[in-house]
């Protein structure tokens, strides 16, 4: 069994193979005058050779109803055989399975990356019980909560978070990054990343059959049997195409006999030819496999695209509407200054506003608390903090009461006043300001902002160099979205806009540009994402945004939109190169044959030939540098 599954794959190309021998045993043996021998070989590589091919030709026709090239080949080698062309009818069929084989390996090359995501796959788990023992348990058994350890080494067998120890994850099989990640209390994991260097404990968040994981395989294979409008086309064209070869094949078994005076051999013999150049099998290979391998190219770069549709569109995309937190900018609030009192101890203040801020939930506080400790400073112990809703923190400390908070809670003239009327500048820059009070007065400001990721401005940099424009929508107040929009270089943007809000923005961009790109992680931008060209989701963003974006990038990384469009500027010059190529042979061929400038074989070798230069063509897709 396990040879049969490592053999099948190749069957195809196996069988066409042993038809090229025997059909070179038949040569030989038809050179020494040995008939019957030799056309009972040629017979054979006919049904080793044409059998998978045939098989499928037939079972198309009749679910479909609907004639196809591969009913063409089998009437062009029935035909050439009856008129005692055996070689060239069996070089047809051969030449057929090799271009088939060839297909059939693209597609098993793009699906590559799938399968070896499926098998990336834990199967089991170590089970943390209550007791302290860890027991070895199937994946399915595991519930959302369940504490499972994670040896060094071994893959993450479901999405959660780290709930003790530390360690770096390889997370290439989720982002395409290969840089590992280091990871502490709180942090998130995947399901089948690699745990490089600690042994942790983690807590289950989701589902086995719900992780970031599995939603990529499913992601990948409904993209893969989702065809783009270009390859519809062909399709439907295929089918009309083929009729009109026959009934043209129809019309030239008795013609030219009449109107130009070939012989009753010479015509059928030509209409066997324009059966086979005529065949538009190259045209048919001219989309698919390109598109599959580009997509497959896209999941090894942490980019996953719902189907070969949005590829086309991101090739002729020409505006791209940002949302700003967590697109744009990490979507965490970073302390960028923090302003101290002349005369006040440095250490004391920071290790006060540590202490009183990690004592709060609230996502200021946290950044703050960070902030203090990745500086050196301990946060203060034993503090008695009171949270004052809409306000902020008080405490009491050496005899003075302090306040940590707005400018309305702490003195809203002493803080406007405070080093030079510092906040007014801060609030400017889009920074968010917090106040520390003490008896003396302001003791401390700390701005806050959502700083900009790095990779932003050179992205859209790089896409306004293609001519795309870029807009930012978000719901934040003017002075914020300005002094965001002034640090990215995008060329516009709105501000204070609900959900409702962008979608008519988009509207707007849709009228004026016609193909426009979204760009978002959020609940709010799910409307958004929908109404747009082509939506693309960060891969951490909420489920509702990654079930309605068409492109999804697993690692939050703006720079993968440029390699998208990239690619998929890349698939569609491929896919115009192999559909002129393959019509010019077309045309080439036919106007030969009428001329009677081209034989049998020649026909064979051009046609079938053009076929697996297409698909070669196609191939190279799967190349990362694009």
């Amino acid at each position: 069994m396990s040879m049969w599954n490592k053999v099948r794959p190749h069957i195809e190309l196996i069988a066409a193979v042993l038809s090229g021998i025997l059909i070179i045993i038949a040569y030989i043996l038809e050179l020494q005058d040995i008939a019957l021998p030799s056309v009972i070989i040629y017979l054979l590589a006919f049904g080793i050779g044409g059998y998978a091919k045939a098989k499928y030709g037939i079972k198309k026709t009749i679910e479909d109803k609907e004639l196809n090239v591969e009913f063409l080949m089998i009437l062009a080698a029935v035909g050439a055989s009856i008129i005692g062309y055996w070689t060239e009818g069996a070089i047809l069929i051969f030449i057929f399975a090799l271009s088939g084989a060839l297909e059939t390996y693209t597609m098993n090359k793009s699906r590559k990356e799938l399968s070896a995501l499926m098998e990336m796959q834990p199967d089991e788990a170590w089970l943390l019980k209550a007791s302290g023992e860890t027991v070895r348990v199937p994946i399915g058994e595991l519930n959302t909560g369940d504490l499972v350890a994670v040896r060094p080494g071994e893959r993450i067998p479901v999405d959660g978070e780290v709930h003790s120890g530390q360690t770096a994850v390889d997370e290439s099989a989720i982002s395409g990054e290969a840089i590992p990640v280091s990871k502490y209390q709180h942090d998130n994991l995947f399901a089948g990343t690699v745990n490089l260097s600690g042994s942790i404990t983690m807590v289950m968040t989701k589902p086995s059959s719900e992780t970031m994981f599995q939603k990529i395989i499913e992601l990948v294979q409904s993209a893969e049997s989702e065809k783009s409008p270009s390859q519809q086309f062909i399709e439907r064209f295929e089918g009309r195409y083929v009729k009109i070869v026959l009934v043209v094949f129809g019309l030239m078994l008795f013609l030219p006999h009449f109107l130009v005076g070939w012989s009753w051999n010479e015509t059928f013999y030509r209409a066997m030819v324009l059966l086979v150049v005529a065949s538009p099998c190259a045209l048919v290979a001219s989309i698919m496999p390109a598109t599959l391998a580009a997509i497959s190219n896209g999941a090894k770069s942490g980019v996953i695209f719902k189907g070969g549709v949005h590829l086309e569109n991101l090739s002729v995309i020409k505006a791209i509407a940002f949302d700003k937190t967590g697109t744009l900018t990490r979507g965490k609030p970073e302390v960028t200054d923090f302003i101290i009192r002349d005369g006040a101890d440095r250490e004391q203040v920071m290790a006060l506003v540590a202490g009183i801020e990690s004592q709060s939930n609230h996502p200021l506080a946290k950044a703050i608390t960070d902030f203090a400790i990745q500086q050196g400073f301990n946060p203060l112990r034993n503090l008695q903090v009171v949270d004052v809703p809409g306000n902020g923190l008080k405490t009491h400390f050496n005899g003075d009461e302090i306040l940590v908070g707005k400018p309305g809670f702490v003195g809203e003239q002493e803080a406007y006043a405070f080093e030079g009327r510092i906040l007014e500048h801060l609030a400017n820059q889009g920074k968010t300001v917090t106040f520390v009070r003490d008896g003396q007065g302001i003791l401390a400001a700390m701005a806050l902002k959502d700083t900009v990721r790095d990779i932003t401005k050179t992205t859209i940099a790089e896409l306004q160099d293609r001519g795309i424009y870029c807009i930012m929508l978000t719901g934040d107040n003017r002075k914020t979205a300005k002094a965001i929009a002034e640090e990215t270089g995008v060329d516009e943007y709105i501000a204070e806009c609900l959900p409702g809000d962008k979608v008519q923005h988009l509207k707007k961009l849709l009228a004026k540009y016609k193909y426009v790109a979204m760009t978002g992680d959020g609940i709010n931008d799910a409307p958004a994402l929908a109404t747009a060209t082509t939506g693309i989701a960060m891969g951490e963003g909420t489920d509702i945004a990654l079930e309605t974006a068409d492109v999804i990038l697993m690692k939050n990384d703006l720079s993968r939109i440029s390699y998208s469009i990239r690619l998929a500027k890349k698939m569609q010059l491929i896919i115009k190169q192999n559909i002129f190529f393959s019509v010019a042979v077309i045309l080439v061929l036919i106007l030969s044959n009428f001329f009677q400038a081209i034989s049998l074989p020649l026909g064979v070798v051009g046609h079938e030939g053009s076929t697996i230069l297409v698909i070669l063509n196609g191939l190279r897709m799967l190349n990362r540098h694009v």
